[in-house]
């Protein structure tokens, strides 16, 4: 029986081995663990029997390559660290992915490895990355200052819970000179499931749910910001439809639209009443031409909220479209009586 210790060191690094040793991985393990090439053998019989390696070619002489089940990790110094490098070098290759998984899975990992660079203000990330029957799994974390303490102290924000609900919206950068702040907003939309947890709070989008979650996660990640992303290996999605789909396109590629989920900008039991609230919640619409608000499980909103959302901002920026969606009857009443024409 294999000690779980030594098995588990050769999980987080058998893919790596299995390319790199493919005809002599039996005499590689004896050399590294210090064991029999009988005992070496044993652990590629249990590793190839839970699908971590996969055999051919004869008995003698077989020929080893990665199994269904696929694992890298790596550890890096940020100052100097290029994303792209690591993402061919280090990971790229040691994956089986369908086209448009692995242009999404590219896209995951630099955008994400480059804000740990970028913004992070830490001096390590560790990257992490499995495959297995149905899914590729990505977990990047740094051991940064977190980014939402991050976004609310560069936006003056009064709570860190504000600076992840601005997140959300998308179009969000600290350092516009680097970034567009589309990174987040856009890999959020392409992998099924998606949370940026940092400074106690977490950020969750699931392709399957009707909006995000925003939670408070007391103890967990005070410090630094971990990612983690999940995508179907059989997924059809595309880049280019995710774009599409908050662009212009064809026509052009700006960042155009976004979906607001209003269930997150109350705090805890709050309900959205005050045309303070509102004015948190208007927070660089401008910079889009349409604007989903989404009212799913929102019951009620107050009409000094909704005349400031509806009426006193859309007067103000008549070229921005608000379209509220899954609205209550409570919360539609309270719309159209903003919109009405006000006889004078």
């Amino acid at each position: 029986m294999a000690k779980p210790s030594r098995f588990d060191e050769l999980v987080r690094s058998v893919t790596r081995d299995v390319v790199e040793h493919p005809r002599d991985l039996t005499r590689h393990y004896a050399e590294r663990l210090k064991v029999s090439r009988v005992a070496a053998n044993k652990y590629i019989q249990r590793l190839e029997s839970e699908g971590w390696i996969a055999r051919s070619g004869p008995s003698t002489h077989p020929v080893f390559s990665p199994g269904y089940k696929r694992r890298v990790s790596r550890l890096y110094s940020l100052p100097g660290l290029e994303e792209d490098v690591a993402w061919e070098r280090d990971f790229k290759l040691y994956f089986n992915l369908a086209g448009n998984v692995q242009n999404i899975a590219n896209h995951g990992f630099t955008e994400m490895v480059n804000n740990a660079i970028d913004h992070s203000g830490g001096k390590s990330v560790f990257v992490w990355m499995s495959q297995d029957e149905k899914y590729l799994r990505i977990i990047i974390s740094d051991d940064g200052v977190g980014i939402f303490a991050k976004i609310t102290n560069a936006l003056g924000l009064a709570d860190m819970r504000q600076a992840l609900f601005e997140l959300s919206k998308g179009k969000l950068t600290t350092d516009p000179s680097k970034h567009t702040g589309e990174g987040v907003f856009f890999t959020s939309r392409m992998f099924d499931g998606f949370e940026i947890s940092a400074n106690e709070l977490s950020f969750n989008h699931d392709d399957d749910a009707q909006h995000d979650r925003l939670e408070e996660e007391k103890g967990v990640f005070s410090q630094g910001t971990a990612v983690f992303m999940t995508i179907s290996l059989s997924s059809e999605r595309t880049a280019a439809s995710v774009y599409a789909q908050f662009t212009n396109a064809p026509d052009d590629f700006d960042f155009s639209k976004t979906i607001v989920p209003m269930k997150l900008a109350k705090y805890g039991d709050e309900q959205l009443v005050s045309r303070s609230q509102a004015k948190r919640l208007i927070a660089r619409f401008d910079r889009f031409r349409v604007v989903i608000l989404d009212f799913s499980d929102v019951r009620e909103i107050g009409q000094a909220f909704a005349d400031e959302l509806f009426r006193v901002y859309g007067n103000a920026h008549p070229s921005v479209e608000l379209v509220p969606k899954n609205m209550t009857e409570q919360v539609e009443r309270m719309w159209l009586r903003a919109v009405a024409p006000r006889e004078h």
